[in-house]
């Protein structure tokens, strides 16, 4: 609509594209203060080759930049309203004088000197102290490129005239020592670059490559976002310079090498800080060549160029993204635009400039902009709306503030003060703020302006694109991702990773020099993943554990031999079992004291000896439950020292039968009454002592002690008594081995007589029992788990216990129950029928009706 309006009011007017205007003699203004302009006016054609130059002559700019000449209007409006304004510099006048830049330092210069000159002189006067000196201008407002503002910064510098650009953003220009009197209302490339590093970190493009033009914008905008995406890790695939138009054969060769390079590569994503101009080469290459289409991250300078947005083919190039910052609407610079445009056209208007303007310099700088008299509103009516004629405006604003402030002015006036120099205008610049249409700007230490970004995607509309609003920066980013359109066919959104983003509890192991170029690997048992970042998994403190690909550990519950286990139970089973019997075997021994089963199986011994088996038993509720210090002092003398009284009984009973059967019955006798008499509790007593003292060294030269084994469990901490010495443990079985060994010698060889009970047998099968069940637990015990080990330590002394049992006592309460009429003196005791002990031997049993007959003196115990 606004381009039609435009059109209409040309017609309307009788312009055409060949009538001449006077808009370039309009660059020019007298005023009780004159601001300097450097602005790209006009472009040089390509091939003139400014950098061939052999002579210091005047270079022409021959072709219009619609959107330099548009800047130059922007300042003209600004310094129309302060003028025609009283709150600012009310009784002031403020000038301009504006020349075109060309977008070339050589062009550049020529203003810049005559900036220098001394007011009402075109001579630049060397001086000892400039500090009286008074040049043509109070200040500079431009240049647009940072190439020409790292030039002309030097030079304004050097003289402290305040220089304020309206889109040199080079972060290099905030060096204060380098640019002291530098100012732009652009904030630096260092916000832009930030920006993008955001962008490609919130979309999860770690892979990319980064391009900048070879001049001095581009390189340092290439190191500055290098460095920060490297720091925030995401990596540079590729990294090349585009050559500027003018480059030599062999720099243009290597701009096909980086494109060829980064079309072969898996990189999605490009990053391009570059003039508008290499941007423009570079695009011409890719579509020429017919490149795969990429993401194209812009740098502000090329986003809104029309070099580039007007070059055919563009579109074939993918999907560009890129920051423009923001500024104030200003509605009403069209309609101003206009209205210059038909004053230019008026030609006693023109005259009007001619009889004002006396003595206009032409022959020196050459003509200010002749193009300009040769365009038509169309020509001018796409960049209307361009987001960089703010930056223009808000500069004159900017400097008129600093002059405001400086002349103390208020609204009824200006101080009296005849003139002001430009260091003085500087002093008052620095951490300056001011207003403009509503908003308010600052000047930071560096001389930059906090001004927010808005994300602009390329949408094309025929086949010109247009700029469409897809998120905000403003130190923080916002995406409108549902806003967004992708070059791909099904308009995804494309990937730029050079690996796969590894699952929950990987770790990355990098491969080659690229972090983002990784293997995934399982963080295993006992390790986590502390971060999404992380390059090494983290291992678990010693109390945790974590299972394969975690992301935390757990602490470690403690395990032992718990009492609601169910092997716990069944051991529990088999000990009430073997108590049981053993109980039962000592109520019958005891009911049946004076028989001669019980006599012959020793008598108070036997009864002593079950007591022992019974305390074995009982040793076993010692392995259950959490070990403490006093459950791991008791374990080994509570089940060595019953068994060695239980096995030194046995010793007795088997070297009764060893004398009664093998020696001569004079040597018999003799012996049997000392084996049976008080003298056998001695032997008995010598036993227990000497596996006493055993315990008593074992536990004092290697105390067992509580110990939790981390490692030892993959999810829980295991409690358990450690055993310090095998020495010591096998001692003490060593010496109860010795006690069975003799039983089972004394009693394996002989021979029983006919018709009599054969105690040997059972001796024999008693210490077989002991044998197997203590042999067998050595190399279990020694190669099961350590968390076994007590249910192992507990089952081997019930099993031995339930072992002697069966095989010593049950056949025995087996006869007292089931077969009294066994139980008489010469079964047992080598006794005639109707022997008195024999009578009274089974209580309520009958008496023998047979001949009494002398019994054996010797036969009978006293």
């Amino acid at each position: 609509m606004l381009c039609l309006a435009l059109l209409g009011l040309s017609m309307l007017l009788g312009l055409s594209a060949g009538a001449p205007l006077c808009l370039s003699r309009q660059l020019r203004v007298q005023g009780n203060y004159v601001l300097g302009g450097l602005f790209p006016l006009g472009l040089a054609e390509e091939e003139t080759g400014l950098c061939d130059r052999t002579q210091p002559n005047t270079t022409t700019c021959t072709r219009l930049s619609s959107l330099g000449l548009l800047w130059a209007l922007a300042g003209k409006m600004a310094v129309e309203e302060i003028n025609r304004g009283s709150s600012l510099l009310p009784g002031l006048l403020l000038g301009y004088d504006f020349f075109d830049t060309c977008s070339d330092p050589v062009v550049a210069m020529k203003p810049s000197l005559m900036f220098m000159a001394k007011a009402g002189s075109r001579n630049v006067p060397a001086h000892c102290n400039y500090t009286q000196y008074q040049p043509r201008v109070l200040a500079v407002i431009g240049p647009h490129s940072s190439e020409l503002a790292l030039i002309t910064g030097k030079l304004f510098g050097f003289f402290l005239i305040p220089q304020v650009s309206y889109g040199a953003s080079m972060d290099r220009l905030s060096d204060r020592e380098a640019f002291p009197s530098f100012f732009r209302t652009v904030p630096s490339d260092r916000v832009q670059a930030t920006a993008m590093v955001e962008l490609l970190l919130t979309l999860h493009w770690n892979w990319v490559a980064s391009l900048g033009s070879d001049e001095e914008y581009g390189r340092q905008g290439l190191s500055l976002f290098s460095s920060l995406a490297n720091s925030r890790g995401i990596c540079i695939a590729q990294e090349g310079l585009v050559p500027v138009p003018g480059a030599t054969g062999e720099q243009l060769g290597t701009m096909w090498e980086v494109l060829r390079q980064v079309n072969q590569s898996s990189v999605e994503v490009v990053v391009l800080f570059s003039s508008a101009r290499a941007a423009r080469a570079l695009f011409s290459y890719s579509i020429h060549y017919r490149l795969s289409p990429k993401v194209w991250v812009a740098s502000e300078a090329w986003l809104t160029s029309d070099l580039v947005m007007t070059l055919p083919g563009i579109a074939q190039v993918g999907t560009v993204l890129g920051f423009l910052q923001r500024g104030a609407p200003m509605p009403d610079f069209s309609s101003y635009v206009q209205s210059r445009l038909a004053m230019a056209a008026d030609p006693a208007f023109c005259a009007s400039l001619d009889s004002k303007q006396p003595g206009l310099e032409e022959h020196v700088v050459g003509p200010r902009c002749p193009q300009c008299d040769h365009i038509s509103l169309d020509n001018v009516s796409i960049g209307l709306l361009h987001h960089q004629t703010f930056a223009v405006y808000s500069a004159v604003y900017a400097v008129a503030q600093a002059l405001h402030n400086t002349l103390l002015c208020s609204t009824w006036g200006c101080s009296t003060q005849e003139s002001v120099q430009p260091w003085q205008l500087l002093e008052n610049m620095y951490n300056m703020s001011f207003r403009v249409r509503g908003l308010t700007l600052q000047f930071d230490t560096s001389g930059n302006v906090d001004m927010g970004y808005d994300l602009k995607l390329w949408v094309w509309q025929d086949q010109m694109p247009e700029l469409r609003t897809v998120g905000s920066f403003d130190g923080h980013l916002q995406l409108q991702l549902s806003q967004m359109n992708w070059h791909t066919p099904r308009n995804t959104m494309p990937m730029s990773q050079c690996s796969r983003r590894c699952e929950e509890g990987q770790v990355r192991r990098v491969k080659g020099f690229h972090s983002c170029c990784y293997d995934c690997v399982d963080c295993m048992a006992g390790s986590y993943q502390r971060s999404p970042d992380d390059l090494l998994c983290t291992q678990c403190e010693q109390d945790q554990w974590s299972p394969d690909k975690s992301l935390r550990c757990f602490p470690r519950r403690p395990k032992f031999l718990a009492w609601g286990e169910l092997a716990t139970l069944l051991l529990l089973v088999l000990l009430g079992l073997a108590l049981g019997l053993v109980l039962a075997a000592l109520g019958l021994f005891i009911w049946h004291w004076d028989s001669p089963l019980v006599q012959a199986s020793g008598g108070p011994r036997a009864c002593f000896g079950l007591a022992c088996l019974g305390l074995v038993c009982l040793s076993a509720l010692l392995f259950p439950g959490r070990p403490s210090p006093a459950h791991c002092l008791a374990q080994q003398p509570m089940l060595h020292l019953p068994l060695a009284g239980f096995l030194s009984t046995l010793v007795l009973q088997a070297a009764e039968v060893f004398v009664e059967s093998e020696l001569p019955p004079s040597w018999a006798a003799r012996l049997r009454s000392h084996l049976r008499g008080p003298q056998a509790w001695l032997a008995v007593l010598l036993a227990v002592l000497v596996e006493a003292a055993l315990c008593a060294w074992s536990l004092g030269a290697f105390p067992p002690e509580v110990v939790t084994d981390w490692q030892v469990l993959p999810t829980e901490a295991l409690v358990h008594c450690r055993l310090r010495s095998w020495v010591g443990f096998g001692l003490l079985h060593a010496a109860n081995a010795t006690l069975a060994s003799l039983c089972f010698l004394g009693t394996f060889l002989v021979h029983s007589r006919p018709g009599r009970y054969n105690g040997a047998r059972s001796l024999t099968f008693a210490t077989l029992a002991y044998f197997i069940t203590w042999i067998s637990f050595v190399p279990l015990f020694a190669n099961v788990h350590m968390l076994h080990r007590p249910a192992v330590q507990m089952g081997a002394s019930l099993l031995c216990a339930l072992g002697i049992l069966v095989t010593f006592h049950l056949p025995k309460c087996y006869l007292l129950l089931w077969q009294p009429e066994n139980n008489t003196p010469e079964f047992f005791l080598g006794g005639v029928p109707g022997d008195a002990r024999g009578r009274g031997g089974s209580r309520g049993g009958q008496e023998t009706e047979q001949k009494p007959v002398t019994p054996d003196p010797v036969a009978l115990p006293h």
